[in-house]
């Protein structure tokens, strides 16, 4: 089945096997000027775009609607309707898209952008900023939360160099440093001391513009309730990948989600 990925807060459009049709409002802002280095991957660019004759899934559970036109102006789903009966703007790019199906972009809750180096020990996990954002825009993914960073240095320049239109990517939101305690099996992550260095990571990572962290295996009860505490006060949300506390006492602290951790009924 031939594809086009939509959000419909914006256009990603993923045609085939390659190529896409990116907005320039693709991170749903009004429109930036895009670098070389991004339009090159840019298919289709016009003002107003229709997308005429496509198969429809919405996303919500519905059937799919046949014979639609998707209106997209300046970057926004303007219209979505029955070809015979959705008017087009003059001056609209028409795409003739019989056979294709649109669907919105999908939406990634747990994304990383580094993968396991193929030699050690010690275990390492290098960034790969470059392929990462353009393998999820690729296929379909146009929104990713990052889950756990190793470089969040690194995570936070390459949300602001999407969102400037200086790099092909999903619309990035950035998770902290993990949290981790004492026992860590990587280099890359620090080793929080402490309830208070718990405090001040997360309270320096939310001034840097993170907008969740992640506990991890080793991190002790204290750590994790200064965490979750210094979070919650600034509306921020903790997860976790747990070992070392159970999922009844973690959720007893205050965590928000669990993303992995140990088999153990809550029920």
């Amino acid at each position: 089945m031939k594809r086009i990925w939509m959000s419909w807060m914006a256009v990603v459009l993923a045609a085939a096997v390659a190529g896409f049709v990116a907005s320039a409002a693709a991170q749903g802002q009004a429109r930036v000027q895009l670098a070389p280095s991004v339009r090159e991957f840019v298919k289709e660019d016009a003002a107003v775009i229709a997308l005429k004759n496509v198969r429809v899934i919405d996303g919500t559970g519905a059937a799919a609607r046949e014979n639609q036109t998707v209106v997209i102006a300046d970057g926004k789903i303007a219209a979505v309707g029955e070809t015979s009966s959705t008017t087009i703007p003059a001056g609209a790019k028409v795409l003739e898209l019989a056979g294709y199906t649109v669907m919105p972009g999908m939406v990634g809750m747990h994304n990383h952008l580094y993968y396991p180096a193929p030699n050690g020990p010690p275990p390492m996990y290098p960034e790969h900023a470059t392929s990462f954002p353009r393998l999820y825009l690729a296929g379909g993914v146009t929104t990713i939360r990052t889950t756990g960073s190793v470089e969040t240095y690194t995570d936070l320049h390459l949300k602001r160099l999407v969102d400037a239109g200086q790099m092909a990517g999903p619309k990035i939101h950035v998770t902290g440093p993990y949290l981790e305690g004492a026992g860590a099996f990587t280099p890359q992550m620090h080793q929080l001391k402490d309830a208070e260095d718990a405090r001040r990571t997360v309270e320096y990572w939310m001034e840097q513009g993170v907008t969740s962290f992640k506990a991890y295996m080793h991190i002790t009860a204290e750590e994790l309730a200064a965490a979750v505490k210094a979070a919650h006060a600034k509306g921020v949300k903790v997860t976790g990948h747990l070992c070392s506390i159970g999922f009844r006492e973690a959720v007893a602290i205050g965590i928000d989600n669990l993303e992995h951790g140990l088999v153990e009924a809550i029920s």
